[in-house]
């Protein structure tokens, strides 16, 4: 067998807190969160001299996880252009699916999230949107119709 599963997906962020917040209040649970440093982490992501705080939060159901990373040392490349349209090349946003859209949408704004387009439904399945939160981070929300 070649996969067993998916287990999770990085993001490095700059305010770790800001992002954990964030992914709480849409509904993602912390397992946990610490510093990750040595060497064995440094030849498994191919750097030198790293320091970081990670935070590991997973879906309720419990078969998708982020990984949150603040790295300290080397310092975080930031991307250009900071907010990239859908368009650009690389990993663009984290879809998940929700039971009331317009809710998560109400609750991810206090914490500084905004629409990318607009709310739309698809044929009578689903209504989707973008938010961009913090750090630019893109989440997609599904809300199935029945």
């Amino acid at each position: 067998m070649a996969i067993q599963r998916m287990d999770n997906v990085l993001i490095v962020v700059d305010d770790l807190e800001a992002v954990i917040a964030f992914f709480v209040e849409l509904g993602m649970e912390l397992e946990g969160k610490g510093p990750l440093e040595g060497r064995w982490a440094e030849r498994v992501i191919g750097l030198e001299d790293v320091r970081q705080d990670v935070a590991m939060l997973r879906v309720p159901d419990g078969h998708g996880r982020i990984e949150l990373a603040k790295f300290h040392r080397p310092r975080a490349i930031s991307p250009e252009p900071k907010d990239a349209p859908a368009n650009t090349l690389g990993i663009r946003r984290v879809m998940f699916a929700v039971d009331d859209i317009d809710d998560v949408i109400a609750r991810l704004r206090a914490h500084g999230a905004e629409l990318v387009g607009e709310v739309e439904q698809y044929e009578n399945v689903y209504r989707l949107c973008y938010v961009r939160g913090p750090e630019g981070i893109i989440v997609g929300l599904a809300e199935q119709l029945n």
